[in-house]
């Protein structure tokens, strides 16, 4: 028969091994199963042109449009990918032709379209993204600015296909 003595000493040893063995899993870098697809946020589709040409700036510019393309699950940058941008701005609304352009992403699966100012509408100043070219899942975006004075706006996309 084995007899245990609970003295101080015993208890803080066992102790600190249970702490040990629990924080030690911590102490590992977290690994992902894979990178989560971007999913359509509400209102993103609103006033989509399909086809929008590709641009090398919509109107006379000021404000920065940007962010990056990936594939679900691995996370790798996405090249030659399709980005069609509108928004409300001071040159024009986000139902007309004229506020909507596309640009494609460089080889890091980065993209950045200069467009004007971004304005609100309807309390909110935003923007509209999309991406639709059909490799990938079409996924519409609607992010909102802090302010209606900052003068760019990111945007990232995580791509399923199709």
């Amino acid at each position: 028969m084995t007899i245990v003595v609970l003295s101080r000493r015993n208890l803080l040893l066992a102790g600190g091994a249970i702490l040990a063995a629990g924080a030690s899993s911590r102490l590992l870098p977290a690994r992902a199963d894979g990178l989560a697809p971007t999913e359509t946020m509400s209102g993103g589709a609103n006033n989509y042109r399909k086809g929008a040409p590709i641009v090398e700036r919509i109107g006379k510019g000021g404000f920065w449009m940007s962010g990056t393309v990936r594939r679900a699950g691995d996370g790798a940058p996405l090249a030659g990918q399709r980005i069609q941008i509108w928004a409300h701005t001071v040159e024009g609304q986000e139902h007309e032709p004229q506020s909507h352009g596309a640009t494609l992403t460089d080889k890091d699966g980065k993209f950045r379209l200069e467009m004007p100012q971004i304005i609100p509408i309807f309390g909110q100043p935003h923007g509209h993204l999309a991406y639709d070219s059909g490799e990938f899942k079409t996924v519409f975006l609607r992010p909102i600015m802090r302010s209606p004075k900052e003068t760019s706006l990111e945007a990232h996309f995580v791509l399923q296909p199709a």
